[in-house]
């Protein structure tokens, strides 16, 4: 599989075949090795209308969208009119926080590292205008701080939706024009849509909801504009997303000669700025922008993204001259994943992808009395407590405002998975989640409750 040829044959051989198996209505898949590049496509765009999945289908990115924020703003870099360890109010003196203090020594680099520590997960619709994320922004003067900047990750939809709003400061202009003429434009993108009103001219994919039989077009195609930034609504091919893939993989340069990153900010992007506990769904560190799956030889970067009913994979290989697009709306988009990803990377690059984590068949002991407790945010409030038989419960209550998006209180019991963590006995979306407990509360108390998210120590 190492040559093109074999990597077309294993598409051909396993791609259609894959989709169908895993329940996933339509899918588009691209391969760039060593500057040559394979498509392929299989199923339909939505189970409606039934209209076929082709190369050219745009697909929802979600957030790898942020990868190309962050591209948009190490351009500003590379211009001279951002420096990334100055505070951001003295650029974007307008972003203001419940604690005056943090929003006033928050850095660029570490919202780009998602180490800002305030509310990331606030999805307000502010509108279609042009001055959606300019309103966003404004709203985000009542988000409470959960740690200081700088002390540990946590994954923040917010922070790029501000980045997205100093980007559209710097340059005059908005998010979305700005994207077209500094990245899409000088990359020879035409598919690449912001929003549904470049979409709709395409041959779209619906997302789909549901698991198995249940399956279903989702009600709605987009979420809110203000959102974009860190990935609402962006669409474009499979290829045009390797195409982003193999300008970075070219220390930013497009596949035709144009520079759009220089190659000091493109390799700036991809160095561990932060590394992370073991957590399903998280890489081992993060970059500026990029999530760092591995950092062994082969290093692999990447970034995944989820919209409603949409998903989306990237990986990149940069020893190897390898990247893979894998664009999916609904159905076992994880099951196709390791059925196509997995292999071509390890095949290919000899490149292992951590497994998802599993419970072990013996439970590790942790020392439960630090851990129980209650654990909340604007998003969820989450109880950790044992029963009268030693068994260990976490139930989720969705505020009113994640409610009102569908989200169902749940509670699922959890087992040690080590001495700071807790893993989900039964699966949820065929996928274990891991419950990291960080920090020192006193009393032998941990602060953080830590899933992708830190959710800070209430009682």
């Amino acid at each position: 599989m190492q040559t093109i040829e074999g990597i077309d044959a294993f598409l051909k051989a396993e791609f259609a075949a894959s989709v169908a198996k895993r329940g996933v209505p339509g899918s588009a898949i691209a391969v760039l090795k060593d500057g040559e590049i394979i498509e392929a496509a299989a199923g339909v765009l939505s189970l409606d209308t039934r209209v076929e999945t082709t190369t050219d289908t745009v697909f929802q990115i979600g957030s790898i969208t942020k990868v190309w924020t962050a591209t948009l703003v190490m351009q500003l870099v590379d211009d001279g009119l951002l420096d990334l360890d100055a505070p951001i109010q003295q650029y974007l003196p307008e972003f203001r926080l419940l604690d005056e203090a943090s929003a006033a020594s928050i850095t660029t680099r570490q919202l780009l590292s998602h180490q800002g520590g305030f509310e990331g997960d606030v999805f307000t619709d502010t509108g279609r205008g042009d001055d959606a994320i300019e309103k966003f922004v404004e709203q985000v003067a009542g988000l409470p701080q959960l740690f200081p900047p700088g002390e540990l990750f946590s994954y923040n939809n917010v922070a790029y939706i501000v980045l997205g709003r100093l980007v559209e400061v710097l340059r005059d202009s908005t998010w979305e024009a700005v994207l077209l003429e500094r990245i899409a434009g000088p990359l020879g993108f035409d598919h690449v849509s912001p929003s549904p009103y470049e979409a709709i001219q395409f041959r779209a994919a619906m997302g789909h909801l549901g698991e198995g039989d249940e399956v279903v077009p989702a009600p709605f195609w987009a979420s809110a504009r203000s959102n974009e930034p860190a990935g609402s609504m962006l669409a474009m091919t499979a290829g045009e997303l390797l195409g982003f893939a193999r300008m970075h993989l070219d220390a930013g340069v497009g596949a035709d000669g144009t520079r759009v990153l220089s190659e000091a900010s493109a390799r700036e992007m991809r160095e561990p700025q932060v590394h992370l506990p073991v957590l399903v769904g998280m890489p081992a560190a993060w970059g500026l922008g990029w999530e760092v799956v591995s950092t062994e030889s082969p290093v692999v970067i990447g970034h995944d993204g989820t919209t409603i009913g949409q998903a989306a994979f990237l990986r990149i290989v940069p020893e190897a001259g390898l990247a893979v697009v894998l664009l999916t709306n609904g159905g076992d988009v994880f099951g196709l994943f390791d059925d196509v990803v997995r292999p071509l990377l390890r095949g290919v690059a000899g490149a292992e992808l951590p497994t998802f984590p599993l419970p072990p068949a013996e439970p590790i002991a942790v020392e439960i009395d630090g851990l129980v407790g209650s654990y909340a945010s604007s998003i969820f409030e989450m109880n950790v407590s044992v029963d009268a038989d030693g068994r260990i419960w976490l139930d989720r209550i969705p505020s009113e405002a994640v409610a009102e998006m569908g989200e169902k209180p749940s509670r699922d019991e959890l087992v040690g998975f080590n001495t700071d963590s807790l893993i989900q006995l039964e699966a949820t979306s065929g996928l274990h989640p891991v419950y990291a407990f960080l920090g020192d509360a006193g009393g032998g108390k941990r602060k953080y409750l830590h899933y992708g998210r830190a959710v800070a120590r209430s009682a």
